[in-house]
């Protein structure tokens, strides 16, 4: 979009997305950091009222984000967020144990010390969702920590994958933070800081593995005793 100043010259404005992204980027959102819960249906025309939007904008934000599978459509016409089976959650998190090791391993080239001072600043904010029993914040801040660090990794594609991943899980993962109710944060976030500082290409993929492997097991049902 270009606007001209009062002596003539032209000056160029920032173009705004349209309504159905930032609908689409709203909703993606609220989906990854847990502020829906499980099973919780949507309709058009309710996502319409909420963000005070025509219908249209939210069809097309709906139609992406089934498309992502951050919503799933049921055989009757139901849409409404991911109840993962045990299956799928294994799954899932056997891709991130695939995926995020490779993208921390990219990183570290790039990872100098105000990276890792900033990541060391998130984990703290993730410290005081714990406390607070911030089940959303906690989330948000986890996943700011680890796109903070893929970032570094220049290699969009594999975090675009990622972050499906992430969608899938995030009403799952919020769920169970609610049930276990940390009080700090995730111990291996240290291990991975320290990794970085410490150019520890080996730890600092384990690390990440390991974080990633001992979050989701609590997403899983315990098993039964005999």
């Amino acid at each position: 979009m270009i606007t001209t100043s009062g002596d003539g010259r032209r000056i160029p404005q920032p173009v705004l997305p349209a309504a159905h992204e930032r609908l689409y980027r709203s909703l993606r959102t609220q989906i990854m950091i847990g502020q829906l819960p499980p099973g919780r249906a949507l309709t058009l025309r309710g996502i319409a009222a909420e963000h005070r939007v025509s219908m249209t904008p939210a069809r097309e934000a709906v139609r992406r984000l089934l498309a992502e599978g951050a919503l799933t459509l049921s055989a009757s016409g139901r849409v409404a967020t991911p109840e993962l089976s045990v299956e799928r959650i294994e799954e899932l998190a056997a891709l991130r144990a695939l995926i995020e090791p490779e993208l921390a391993s990219r990183a570290m080239p790039r990872a100098h010390f105000a990276l890792i001072d900033r990541l060391s600043a998130i984990n703290g904010a993730i410290g005081e969702a714990a406390q607070n029993h911030d089940a959303v914040g906690y989330i948000r801040s986890n996943l700011e920590f680890h796109r903070t660090l893929y970032l570094r990794a220049q290699a969009p594609a594999m975090l675009a994958i990622l972050e499906t991943i992430w969608l899938q899980l995030g009403p799952t993962m919020r769920a169970v933070y609610q049930r276990m109710r940390r009080n700090e944060p995730p111990r291996h976030h240290r291990m991975i800081l320290a990794a970085l500082r410490a150019g520890d290409e080996p730890g600092l993929r384990l690390a990440v593995r390991t974080d990633v492997t001992q979050g989701l097991r609590h997403l899983l049902p315990a098993p039964e005793r005999r």
